[in-house]
């Protein structure tokens, strides 16, 4: 009399090849793959572009910011800096990280006013655009979105230096009319082109008043 052997047949081992390289399945997983539920094991490979660094995923080049940063403060044509690259290549964070500066100091820090100013940039710029368009300059709303932001510059420059000569009424005076000519001029060199042949006061002007504006709500004049 013998017993009967008692065991297990274990199930056997699927191996898949993937890339030359292969790799056990499970039994649950060979189960829900005869089953036609493969799919709940698929895994999604990396997409390169959902790994962006924030910076580049909100197209900020700190680089290219700089680079017209300089362009601005530097206008003089023999610094050989490309100072077109401003206009014809705008950008949005850059002019709006200078108004947005500029803001802050205004008015000693009444913050109130940062909305304000940010309306005038908007709008303010509309109007050169809307003027350029009517004189016959082929710019786009954003160039001079872009422009009339980084000019601003001057005159966060002249800001500490008011703030030190300010009681010297002549000398406070000559650095105001410096600030705005240098930011106008920025500008002006940058959106008035030769396009405009003599109607070039015409949109100059304008905007030497948008940058007094821009001056006045500096000093509380």
């Amino acid at each position: 009399f013998s017993l009967p052997y008692f065991g297990s047949i274990a199930s056997p081992d699927v191996k898949l090849n993937l890339g030359g390289d292969f790799i056990k399945e499970s039994t649950a997983t060979t189960f829900l793959r005869q089953r036609g539920y493969g799919w709940l094991l698929e895994v999604e490979d990396d997409d390169p572009e959902d790994n962006k660094p924030l910076l580049e995923e909100l197209d900020i080049d700190l680089k290219d910011i700089y680079y017209k940063i300089r362009c601005v403060l530097m206008p003089m044509p023999s610094l050989g800096f490309n100072r077109q690259v401003v206009r014809d290549n705008p950008d949005f964070w850059g002019p709006l990280a200078v108004v947005l500066f500029f803001s802050m100091i205004s008015l000693y820090g009444q913050f109130r006013v940062v909305s304000w100013i940010i309306t005038i940039w908007i709008f303010g710029s509309l109007t050169i655009f809307l003027l350029a368009r009517v004189l016959g300059g082929e710019v786009a709303y954003g160039q001079v979105l872009g422009v009339i932001g980084y000019s601003l510059l001057p005159l966060i420059v002249i800001a500490p230096v008011l703030l030190v000569v300010g009681s010297f009424e002549v000398v406070s005076t000559l650095i105001k009319l410096f600030g705005v000519f240098w930011a106008a001029y920025s500008a002006a060199s940058l959106l008035v082109g030769e396009e405009f042949k003599t109607k070039k006061p015409l949109l100059i002007y304008p905007i030497f008043l948008l940058y007094i504006y821009f001056l006045s709500l500096y000093t509380g004049v």
